[in-house]
């Protein structure tokens, strides 16, 4: 059962930070606005479109990923007024142990870490679809795909390859598709280009050459001009923006990462430290909360001010350490588990520490 005290604690924990997030929300969204005001003007953006596809789908995004940096700002900023105030000692001398009164900052953390789990995986993914939608329309520039020599496996056993795509005629060029059965090549194609048929959602290759390797080590050769097809990727495969990651729920990403796995891709290391950031993530609420709780339930000179900067420090070097770590995974053969848990299991380590060497 919560007691008066534990109410009074969560109230002020969670009450501050609602309070600080939203204020600095509407700051963001102020320079944001006055960044992007003169593209609003330019591409003549609907008044109605930039507050409710832009800017309402903007808040969540922002939230969650700043959620770190104020769940730690808040803790430091009413636990040392409480500590500036007396009311720590006040607390401790009813005979209320320094354990007992870090259950109701726990309980808040959990309140936090499950909002940030269902914001992360359920609530922003849905928010950024409309989000990128927006800024697809209107912001963006229109995409172009680069990349040459591209290689897939679009099925097991069945790997292609394009020269270039052309992402505005939807054109593979140098199309060739190469199919396997128990290790053995069966057949290959080759083509001048492969095109997208809108109307019929098919892919038609043209000027076409496919040989047939039988298994009495002959071979058959049929030609062509021009023969339609069904193969499980589409023109959107070769439009994705790496933006679109933040568009999936938990679900859809595993679903994705499976698909580039099986196509080969290079960036399933950056996906995978997308889907771990987002179970480890939640699990910061926990670790600041006790770093916080910990520095601040002491009087010391200085006032708040100090336990304010000192807690600014620490929660500015989780974050850089979590993007140093992650992107170290991205560039190198480090396990993406591994390197989101890091930061985590670091700073449990002195989260831990500071809270044995906290007054009792």
């Amino acid at each position: 059962m919560l007691k008066k005290i534990d109410i009074y604690i969560i109230k002020k924990f969670l009450g501050t930070f609602a309070f600080s997030i939203f204020a600095f929300i509407w700051i963001l969204i102020i320079f944001d606005l006055s960044e992007k005001v003169g593209n609003f003007i330019d591409k003549e953006v609907p008044l109605n479109a930039i507050l409710f596809e832009y800017y309402l789908n903007f808040v969540p995004y922002f939230i969650n990923m700043l959620s770190p940096l104020f769940i730690f700002i808040s803790v430091i900023l009413f636990t040392s007024k409480l500590a500036a105030n007396t009311e720590i000692i006040a607390i401790l001398s009813t005979g209320i142990s320094f354990r007992r009164l870090m259950r109701p900052y726990l309980f808040s953390a959990i309140v936090l870490a499950i909002l940030s789990f269902t914001l992360n995986n359920y609530i922003i993914p849905s928010a950024n679809k409309r989000r990128l939608a927006f800024q697809e329309r209107y912001l963006f520039v229109p995409l172009q795909n680069w990349d040459k020599n591209i290689h897939k496996q679009i099925a097991k056993g069945v790997y292609i390859y394009m020269e270039s795509y052309s992402v505005n005629d939807n054109i593979g060029y140098q199309f060739s598709m190469e199919k396997f059965k128990d290790r053995r090549l069966e057949n290959k194609l080759i083509s001048d280009f492969i095109k997208w048929d809108s109307t019929n959602s098919k892919w038609t290759i043209h000027n076409y050459r496919i040989r047939y390797f039988e298994k009495d080590n002959k071979e058959r050769i049929v030609k062509g001009n021009k023969i339609d097809t069904v193969l499980p990727i589409r023109p959107a495969d070769f439009k994705e923006r790496d933006e679109i990651v933040e568009t999936m729920n938990l679900n859809e990403l595993n679903a994705f990462i499976d698909k580039k796995k099986l196509q080969g891709e290079s960036k399933v290391q950056a996906l995978l430290v997308a889907k771990y950031q987002r179970m480890a993530s939640p699990f910061a609420a926990f670790i600041l909360t006790l770093i916080g709780v910990s520095l601040s339930s002491r009087k010391v000179r200085g006032g708040i001010g100090v336990n304010i900067g000192i807690g600014l420090l620490i929660s500015a070097s989780y974050i850089l350490f979590m993007q140093i770590s992650t992107n170290f995974a991205i560039s190198s053969s480090l396990s993406p588990l591994l390197a989101v848990w890091i930061p985590n299991i670091l700073y449990s380590i002195i989260g831990i520490y500071l809270y044995i060497r906290a007054p009792k």
